[in-house]
C-alpha cells in the first residue's frame, strides 16, 4: 500500500512538472443577452413595402463572442519558446459550437515560435491586423451591435472586428513591443485549384490569397492604428452576397484593397476615439465603400461606463450606362447608425450591459443592423438589448 502511494505521488509530481513546463491555460467567455429589433419592411425603388420586420429573442455573444480556448507555451532555451492557441466559438442560445455535430467553429487555431527579442512567427487560422485595430478604437470593443462593427461586417470588409478578419491557411509575424510600437504582417494562402485536377498547373499560388500589414502605437493615453489589407485575384463565384439584394456579385480575378486609420485618446473622465476606412474593389462587383465612426466611453459611478458610438457606411459604386441611359449602380447612398450603451462591472470577470441601436438606410443602401433580417432599404430600424458577460 505504501509503495502504491509513493508511486502515485511521484506520478502526480511528474505530471504537474510537465504541465507547468508547457504552461497551458484554459480560458473563455460566456456571453448571452436578450434583443428586440424592429423596422419597416423597406422600399423597392420609391415604393414602400407594407409591414414590419421584427425579432425578439435570446442571442449569444452580444458584448463579446462566447468562446472556449486553450493557450500555452513551452520554453525551448535561449529565450525561444513554442506557443499555441486553440479557440472555439460557443453559441449559448442554441447549442452550436464546441460539442455540436456541425463542427468546432474555430475562431483561431495556430502554433508558432516566439522570442522576446525577435517576435513571433505562427501558422494556422489567425487574426488579420484589421481585427485588433478596429476593436482598439471602438467604443464597445468590437461588440456585434456596435455600428462600426456590424456595418463593416455586412459590407463584406476584411478590416472588421468580426469573422471576416479571421484568415485560414495563414502565416504571421508579430514584432516585439519597441517603445510602444508593434507591427504585424500576415499572408493567407488561397490554396485554390481551378480544375480539381492533380495537374499542378491548374493550382494557383496567389488566387484568393490575402495579405496585410498593421502598425500600432500605444503610449500612455494615446493609441493609433494603421492597417492595409488586400485580397488577391478573387475568383470562384461570388465575392460577397449583400443582404437585401438578389443575385451574386461576381469576382473576376481582380484584387480588393482596404485601408484603415484609427486612434483613441484617454482623458480619464472620457475616452475619445475615431476611425476611417475604405475598400476598393476592382472586380465587376465593384463593392467600393467607405466608412467612418466616432465614439466615446465615459466612466461613471466607479465601476460603470456609458458608451456612445456613431458610424456611417457609404457605398461608392457611382453610375453606369445602360442602353444609353446613365443609371445608379445597385448599391449607392449611405447607411448610418448610432448606439448608446451601459456596462457595469460586478467583478473583474462579470459585466452587465444594456444598449439601444438606431439604423437608417437610404433607398440605395442597406444595413441589417444588429439583427439579420430586420433591416431593409429605405427604412429605419431600432434595437434594444440587455445581457450578461462572464470571463473565465
Amino acid at each position: 500500500m505504501q509503495k502504491k502511494l509513493i508511486a502515485l505521488a511521484v506520478a502526480s509530481l511528474a505530471s504537474g512538472a510537465a504541465f507547468a513546463q508547457t504552461n497551458v491555460t484554459m480560458y473563455g467567455v460566456a456571453d448571452v443577452g436578450y434583443m428586440y429589433s424592429t423596422g419597416d419592411a423597406g422600399r423597392v425603388g420609391n415604393v414602400g413595402i407594407p409591414g414590419t420586420n421584427t425579432f425578439s429573442g435570446i442571442n449569444s455573444g452580444l458584448l463579446a463572442g462566447s468562446r472556449l480556448g486553450f493557450r500555452g507555451e513551452e520554453a525551448l532555451g535561449n529565450g525561444l519558446k513554442a506557443v499555441f492557441t486553440l479557440e472555439y466559438s460557443l453559441n449559448l442560445d442554441n447549442n452550436s459550437g464546441v460539442g455540436n455535430t456541425g463542427g468546432l467553429n474555430a475562431r483561431q487555431q495556430y502554433v508558432g515560435l516566439s522570442h522576446s527579442g525577435w517576435g513571433t512567427v505562427a501558422l494556422g487560422r489567425q487574426y488579420a491586423p484589421g481585427y485588433q485595430a478596429s476593436a482598439n478604437n471602438d467604443p464597445f470593443g468590437g461588440a456585434v451591435f456596435e455600428p462600426q462593427s456590424f456595418l463593416t461586417a455586412q459590407a463584406g470588409n476584411s478590416i472588421t472586428p468580426n469573422s471576416g478578419a479571421r484568415w485560414d491557411n495563414a502565416i504571421t509575424y508579430t514584432s516585439p513591443n519597441w517603445g510602444g510600437f508593434t507591427g504585424k504582417a500576415i499572408y493567407s494562402f488561397g490554396e485554390t485549384s481551378s480544375g480539381g485536377s492533380y495537374n499542378d498547373k491548374l493550382v494557383s499560388v496567389s488566387d484568393n490569397g490575402k495579405w496585410g500589414l498593421g502598425a500600432n502605437f500605444a503610449q500612455g493615453a494615446f493609441n493609433v492604428d494603421v492597417v492595409y489589407q488586400q485580397r488577391q485575384h478573387v475568383t470562384n463565384g461570388s465575392l460577397i452576397s449583400v443582404p437585401g439584394l438578389t443575385g451574386l456579385f461576381l469576382a473576376n480575378g481582380k484584387s480588393v484593397d482596404e485601408v484603415y486609420v484609427g486612434g483613441s485618446f484617454d482623458l480619464k473622465f472620457v475616452k475619445l476615439m475615431a476611425s476611417w476606412q475604405g475598400q476598393n474593389d476592382k472586380n465587376a462587383a465593384n463593392l467600393d465603400n467607405q466608412s467612418w465612426q466616432v465614439g466615446a466611453v465615459i466612466p461613471v459611478l466607479g465601476s460603470s461606463n456609458i458608451h456612445l458610438g456613431y458610424s456611417q457606411l457609404y457605398w461608392d459604386q457611382g453610375s453606369q450606362w445602360v442602353g444609353g441611359v446613365k443609371v445608379k449602380r445597385p448599391l449607392n447612398d449611405d447607411s448610418q447608425s448610432a448606439a448608446l450603451g451601459w456596462t457595469t462591472a460586478l467583478s473583474k470577470r462579470t459585466t452587465l450591459y444594456a444598449g439601444y441601436v438606431w439604423v437608417r438606410n437610404d433607398n440605395r443602401s442597406y444595413a441589417a443592423g444588429p439583427v439579420t433580417g430586420v433591416g431593409a432599404r429605405g427604412e429605419d430600424n431600432n434595437t434594444v438589448l440587455a445581457g450578461i458577460n462572464h470571463k473565465f
